[in-house]
This record gives C-alpha cells, structure tokens and sequence, in this order.
C-alpha cells in the first residue's frame, strides 16, 4: 500500500568535471579542486552524484564510471519529453534554478536540483501516467539503476515489486480514429493585403512594427494564387535578410490559404533546429495546445519515430540486463511525448549517449520494415497518428528529405503537396542532390539482402519478406512461388561479413557459387587502388576514381551482377504485380486490414527492390558502354569509391549523381505543386558590390532550379533591419601560420579570452580541430570557459549545441558542417573563428560540377561555394537587434572577393593577431 513519499538523497559525493580537474563535493559538506588521478580515487567506490557520465569520465581521462548517480537518468525519469541542455547549468536552467557562475558553485548545486527532480516526481506520483512508475522503477532498479530507491521512496512506494508491464506503454496511449478521405481543396488565392492582415492579427496590437516583414509577407502571398497551366507552379524566390521575421511572414499567407481552401500548406527545412522554430512559433497563430496540436503536424520519416513494435520486441525478452535501464526512461518518454519523434523531436538525445546508440537506435522504424495492419499496436502507432493528423491539418511542417523522397516515390503516405514553402532554400541543391543519387554499394546491396532474408544468424530481430508475407500468400502457390524465386536470387547479393572479404583474403561460407555482388565490390576496389594515389596514411582515407577508363576484371564482374539483378527483379516484379491484382479481383472479400497490408507490401517491394534494382542495371550497363568523350556534359556523373576506416577497408561501390540534381527537383516536386514559395537570407550570391544583380538573380534560380520550370519566378528580396556595420566586425588575421598548429591553437586561445567565451571555433579538418582541442582546453577551463568540441566529448551535435546555447560563456569546436545546425541568439555566441577558408573538396563530383555548371568560369564556382558557406557562418552572429559579435578569419590568404558576401556596410579589416585580439576585446566590451 503506498505511503507517505519522502525525498531519499543518495549519501555519494558530487562531481562536476572539467580538462585534466575535477571539483568534488564531499559527503561532509567539503569542497575539494582535484587533479584528473586525485578525483579518480576519491569517487573508486561510490556511485557520484553527477551529470553526463560519458562526457564527466571522458574529461578526466577515464575509462568510465562502474556506477554513478547521473542527474540526467533522473530528470528523463522525472521530467520525461522535456528539454535540458546536459550539464550543470543546462539542468538548473531548466528547472528555473539560479544560475551557478563556476564549477564550485555547480557541484553545491548538483543536491538540490536532485531534491528539486524528486520532489515534482512526489508532487504528481498521482497523475494517470505515473500509474506504472513504481513498477518501472523498481524493474530498472533490479537491474541496476542507482536512482531506484530514491524513486520509490518520491513515489510512496518503497516496496514496489518490479513489473514488466510497464514497458507496454501502448496499453496507455490513445488510439487514432479514421476519417473520410478529405475533399478536393478549393483555389482561393491569398491577396498581398489580406497577408498583411493576417500577419497583424498574429502578432497582435502591441508588437513591434517591422515594415520589411509585412513587405515580405505581401511578396510570399504570390506563391498562394491559382495554377495557370499544368506544370507551372505559382513560384516566388524571396530573399529575406537575417531578422526580418520571415517565419511569421510566410506563416501569414500559408495559414490563410489552408483556412480558405481546406488543405494543408507544406513549410519543408533543411535543419531540425528550424523546424522546432517554426513550431514554436505556430503557438501565435494556435495559442490553445490541443488546437495548435491538431492544426500543426511536424511530419519525418518513418526511422525518425519510436516503433511500439520494436520496443515491445525488445522488451519482451531483454537482450541484455543493463538495457532494462535506457528501456525504462524510454518507457517514460513514450508516455508522455508529443509525437513519438526519437530524433530531434522531445526524445532527450543524451539518452543514446549516456547508454550507447544500441539501446535508442533498434527502436525506432527501419525503411520498408514496417507491417502496417498487421501490427498488434497499428492503432496507437506514432507514425500513423502523424499521417492521419497532417491529413487534417492547416500547416505540415517536414524536411526537404521527406517532401524530396516522397515525391520521387509517387507521394509517399501523404499524397503530393500542392503547396509549399522551402526555408532555407539554399540548401536545395544538396538536398535534392542527396534524394535523386543512386548507390551501388556493398552496405545498399547488404541491406537490401537483410529486408528480403531477414536475419542471418547473429542476435538481429530484423523480419524478412517472408515473414512479413506469410499471412497474404498462405492460400496463394503462385504467390509463394515468385516469393521463393525472388529470395533464392536475393542470395547473390553480400552475405554478412561481406567487408572482411572485400581484399580477397577471406572467404564467404559455403552457399553456391562465387557472390557476384562481393566479385563486382572487389573489382570496384582493386581499379580504386590502381587509380589513386598511393600515400603512407592511405589506410586511413576513403579514396574514389573515375569510373573510366575501366580495368580489365571490372566489365565482366558488372555483367555478372546485372544478370544477378535481373533474377531477383523479375519474380519480385511479379510477386508485386500479383499482390496488386488481388486488390482488384478479391475487392468484395478482402478486409481493410489485408487491403492495407496488400497495398503496403507493394509500396515497399517496389521502393526496397524494384526501383534501386532498376537504378543499378542501368549504372551496371554504363561500364559495359562506351566511354564519354572528353569534356563531354554527361546528365549523370559516376564514378568509383573505398571506404576505410582505422585501416580497413569497411566498403566499396559505385556511385551516380545528377550533373544537375535540380532538374529531377523541378520535375518531381516543384512541377505538380500548384505554388512553391522557396527562401532564405542567402539564396543570392552577391560576389561585389555593384555586380549585375539579374546575374545573381539568374543564380539563385539555377541553384533552386527555378530555370527548368516553364513559367518564370517572381523575385522578391527584403533587406535585413539590422545595423551590420556597427553590431559586428570582420577580421582577417595575417600572421599566423595555418600550418603551424601550435600557432593556430594559440590564436583561438587568445582570442577566445577575449570574447570571455560565446565562442564558435569552425575547423574544415576533423584532425586540427582535434589538436587545437587538446591544447587550449585545460587554459580555457582554467579561465572559467568551459570548451566542448565535435568528435571530441561524448556528445551529439545537437546536444552539443543545446549545451552551447544554454551556456553563455562557453566555447564550442566544431567542422564547418556545424555552422547550419547553431542557431544561438543573444550573448551565447559573440565570437565566430575559421581556421582556414571553407573551400569545397575536390571530389570528383566538385570537379564536374565546376567545369560543366560554372559557364566557364570554374574558379567562380569555387568561389560560390566558399563565399556561400563564409555568409551563412556569418549569419550566425547576430539573430537579434542588440546582438554584437565578431568574425574572425586565421587564414591570412583568404581573398577579398569572398568576403564581399559579407552584409553591406560590415567592417573588414586585415591585421596581426594581437590586433585582433585587442579589437575583439574593446568591442564586445562596448554595449
């Protein structure tokens, strides 16, 4: 019988770490500052009180912790589908507790921000979702997990018998219903002055006037207006400053078209820290939770999501005692999240971290596994609330990924979008670039070998074709025939354990005859190493070559592969035209459920065999070709590739990329649209003031594929309202050696000082930023600015960037690729350093690209590419009007034509580094 809850500290000192330090909080109330071996000894044989164990072992150097008392296991258990930022400062921001200024006052605070968890878990221990807490935590506690009795004492139950019934969440969750199918929308156009209205109702009496977001607003309004002619969508190309406020601007015209016309207006991302701004900023149109709920639907792909299946799989028999813990917070999670979104959304990412990507990663949905009907949790299922949800709703938030994907499938689950919105357009191209290539790898064809036979030995519960048939073909020999046939053929692809035999030295167990698919990945390999330059760490690099001229074992081998194809293809072919004409000739006896599992075994046979079977026949057959001639603009461009990592080689293939991947864009997604809005505050390149500006109009439309739709875009650009020259400076730094990495490092730590932290340190190398790291850590932890870095703490970029943001003082070491994903206002990030100009690599891609797409300018492409990435880096800095910061260049060959890119009326000066350090100090000061 449950009692009286009370609060049950665990009697372990606390420990906050920092580089090669530790502060410890004794249980005698003493604070003591240790060495890394010091700490080590001082918490051998308890289970400390601390928060982020990885990332707490990794910064003293060890190898890990046997036990420890982990505040983050603690607040997913008590605060579940919540956000923090994983570090001392991170919990006490969330919890609205006073900030700690230093590492002494953090691990003073560590007690009571785990009195704080425990007493709201006491506080609600009688809300409906807390029903199987006690079960759940005496479960976890049985395995091991150290917060178990504090817990139950919280929860009033001290004795409570570990129940595996409270991993069945899907017992509590609710069921979704079926709707009619919705009814054609209507084609009210959304005029400029009515998206002027709707933009004041949304912001309210007493907001700030912002011309340039009401003139934004009245340009986005075109996208909405009626089709004139199949294939030539309403297009607009806006270009909105930084700080204009574009999200409210499109969001205005979008929500009053979807309202007039009853359909929903799809708003596509390329970054998940700009979907989750859109969503909260969709609480000023919805300000009531349940409405804005049912009226804004956040849509990912189905490996994005928490399958209920897996988990029940998984929990069913517990493969391993320790995963009763991660399982258990997971539990909580699913109870109480909003979507069921594992990546990116509420799930708390530091999870997967503090208990290993085994104990997150098998749960969500692997592609083209899912049974649909057949499942025993189909109708509480996440991914099928999100699709029935944006089928009602007036605003689809999703990812270019997504909208790209489907629409190159046919429309995947959603149906094709008739109107779209394209945030941060710039990155169209890569994404478009990403969604329309073909690989011929060992992995691809490995996996598709995984979801035809499923498991094959090993612990994997991956479910094969058959399995997931069964049902469907019991009473079907013509059905069951094909079946066999294609999974017969499926055995020439690469049987696991395919990448130790990839040099020839191992072989395959004895199935048939030799694997015309590990035959083709050896060939591939073998012309990779006769092609590339040898180098004594080549080892430890990808390599990749033309794929002509081809050697002499590498024909052959293809042909063997395309006729291995072309056996699998064509029963599978048959299975999936047979499975569809059953839902003709059996229409009047077939059930909803195996109509829905007919229909979405088609979807997947097609999708996870015939479609990339037909894309490798065709690249198979191009070996057998004749060879392109010189300078020749091919509509594809190919070519061969190894992977390596540590030494070994881990996999090979080949690969094809539209020349131009904007045109299967134009054609798939943009051309059946009805209106496309496509923006960003970069999609022009302005290379220098006064250049031709239709040019770099022209630009941006061949960058967003515009060019290749038949009627012309209507342009629009907003200038930003903030002061550039007088809220930041750029710095080019002239006499440190890029090379000397002693003087690199040395040129961050000075300037970083400066800043007093708020510093973003973007590398174009994992291993220098690796050594800047290892030098400057201990001298800025030293300082009282902690440093985090990519590739180095034991963190995710997300998690590391949630860290940076909640941290004002902080530094944050990452590879160029980072700068889109850190979107940090305020005072968090005033400082932004290149170790060297962001040149695009030269792959052979690149190389193509810049001959063919650069109107004979290669060097201009180039100069795009890193004058793009230097703005957007920039753009970083100031996302408010009182915000200041500094960009700093340590390249001291960085050319000027690059940083005309740079915002009008932005300060570029050229000078020593104690100039610039001194400069940096005396602005950031000025406020």
């Amino acid at each position: 019988m449950p009692s009286a809850p009370r609060l049950l500290l665990p009697g372990v000192p606390s420990l906050v770490a920092g580089f090669g330090r530790a502060v410890l909080l004794t249980t005698d109330g003493e604070i003591e500052i240790l060495d890394s071996e010091a700490a080590a000894k001082a918490v051998r044989d308890t289970a400390p009180l601390l928060v982020h164990a990885p990332a707490t072992a990794r910064r003293l150097g060890l190898p890990g912790f046997d036990a420890a008392h982990d505040l983050l296991d603690l607040f997913a258990f008590c605060r579940p589908a919540e956000p923090c930022a994983p570090t001392p400062r991170g919990l006490a921001l969330a919890l609205d507790l006073p900030q700690p200024p230093d590492d002494e006052a953090a691990v003073a605070l560590l007690p009571e921000i785990a009195t704080h968890l425990l007493r709201h878990l006491a506080d609600t221990r009688e809300h409906p979702r807390n029903r199987d807490a006690p079960g759940l935590a005496a479960r976890m506690g049985e395995a091991g997990w150290p917060w178990a009795p504090s817990v139950l004492a919280a929860l009033g139950e001290p004795g409570a018998k570990p129940d595996a019934r409270a991993y069945k969440v899907w017992r509590r969750l609710p069921e979704w219903e079926d709707t009619a199918p919705p009814p054609p929308p209507a084609t009210f156009a959304v005029e400029p002055a009515e998206a002027r209205r709707r933009l004041a109702e949304i912001l309210g009496p007493g907001a700030e006037q912002r011309p340039q977001q009401a003139d934004y607003a009245s340009a986005a309004a075109a996208a909405f207006a009626p089709r004139a002619h199949p294939g030539a969508p309403a297009l607009v190309l806006a270009e909105a400053g930084t700080g204009t406020g574009k999200t409210l601007g499109y969001v205005a015209p979008a929500s009053l078209w979807a309202e007039r016309n009853g359909a929903p207006v799809w708003i596509s991302t390329y970054t998940r820290n700009l979907q989750r701004q859109i969503d909260q900023e969709t609480a000023r149109l919805f300000p009531d939770p349940e409405e804005r709920r049912r009226r804004v639907v956040l849509r990912k792909g189905r490996e994005n999501y928490l399958c209920l299946l897996n988990l029940d799989d998984l929990t069913a028999a517990i493969p391993a005692p320790h995963l009763a813990i991660p399982l258990g917070l997971v539990a909580r999670w699913a109870l109480f999240t909003r979507d069921g979104d594992l990546l990116g959304g509420d799930f708390p990412g530091w999870i997967a971290e503090l208990f290993g990507p085994a104990a997150v990663l098998p749960l969500a949905d692997r592609r083209g596994e899912c049974i649909h009907s057949a499942c025993p949790h189909y109708k509480t299922c996440f991914v099928e609330h999100s699709v029935r949800r944006a089928k009602s709703a007036r605003i689809v938030v999703a990812n270019h990924a997504l909208v790209m994907v489907q629409a190159a499938l046919g429309g995947g689950e959603d149906g094709p979008p008739l109107r779209l919105v394209f945030d941060e357009g710039h990155h169209l191209f890569d994404a478009a670039d990403s969604a329309f290539s073909a690989d011929l790898t060992g992995a691809e064809m490995a996996e598709m070998r995984r979801w035809l036979l499923g498991a094959e030995g090993g612990r994997s519960r991956a479910r094969g074709l058959r399995r997931r048939l069964e049902e469907l073909i019991a009473d079907r020999p013509d059905l069951a025939a094909q079946l066999d046939a294609a999974l017969q053929a499926a055995r020439a692809l690469p049987v696991p354990g395919w990448p130790s035999r990839l040099g020839g030295g191992a072989v395959a167990r004895p199935e048939e005859a030799p694997n015309p698919a590990e035959a083709f990945l050896r060939a591939v390999r073998e012309q990779v190493l006769a092609r590339t330059r040898e180098r004594r760490d080549a080892g430890l690099y990808d390599s990749e070559c033309d794929l002509f001229p081809v050697t002499e074992a590498l024909p052959p081998a293809a042909e063997a592969l395309a006729r291995a194809l072309a056996r699998l293809e064509q029963p599978a072919r048959a299975l999936r035209d047979r499975l569809t004409a059953r839902l003709e000739e059996e229409a009047a006896d077939l059930e909803t459920g195996d109509r829905i599992r007919i229909e979405a075994a088609c979807r997947a046979i097609e999708r996870r065999v015939l479609m990339p079977c037909e894309a490798w026949q065709g690249m198979l057959a191009t070996i057998q070709a004749a060879p392109p001639e010189p300078g020749e603009r091919p509509a594809f461009v190919d070519w061969l590739s190894l992977e390596r990592r540590g030494g070994a080689d881990t996999d090979a293939g080949m690969h094809r990329h539209h020349l131009d991947p904007t045109e299967p864009f134009a054609r798939a997604v943009a051309a059946p649209a009805h209106g496309l809005l496509i923006t960003s505050a970069t999609l022009r390149d302005e290379a220098e003031t006064g250049a031709d500006p239709e040019s770099a109009w022209h630009e941006a439309e061949a960058r967003t594929g515009a060019i290749h739709l038949p009627s012309p875009a209507i342009r629009a650009a907003v200038p930003s309202p903030f002061d550039y020259a007088a809220q930041t400076r750029c710095l080019v730094v002239t006499d440190v050696a890029k090379e000397e990495p002693a003087q690199v490092a040395a040129a961050f730590q000075a300037l970083f000082l400066a800043a007093g932290g708020g510093a973003l340190g973007l590398f174009t190398a994992i291993r220098r930023l690796r050594e800047v790291h290892a030098r400057i850590a201990a001298p800025l932890e030293n300082a009282g600015i902690p440093l985090y870095a990519q590739h180095v703490d034991a963190m995710d970029n997300a998690t590391l960037v949630d860290v940076f943001r909640a941290e004002e003082h902080a530094c944050l070491l990452g590879t160029d690729a980072m700068r889109d994903g850190v979107d940090v206002p305020g005072r968090a990030l005033r400082l932004l350093v290149f170790d060297r100009v962001p040149w695009p690599r030269p792959t052979i891609l690149h190389r193509e690209r810049r001959l063919h797409l650069s109107g004979g300018r290669p060097k201009d492409y180039d100069d795009r590419v890193a004058r793009h990435r230097l703005r957007q880096a920039f753009g970083r800095l100031v996302r408010r009007a009182d915000d200041r910061g500094v960009f700093v260049m340590l390249d001291a060959r960085c050319p000027s034509r690059l940083l005309h890119g740079l915002p009008p009326g932005v300060l570029i000066r050229r000078l020593g580094l104690a100039q610039a350090v001194a400069e940096t100090r005396a602005f950031l000061a000025e406020t």
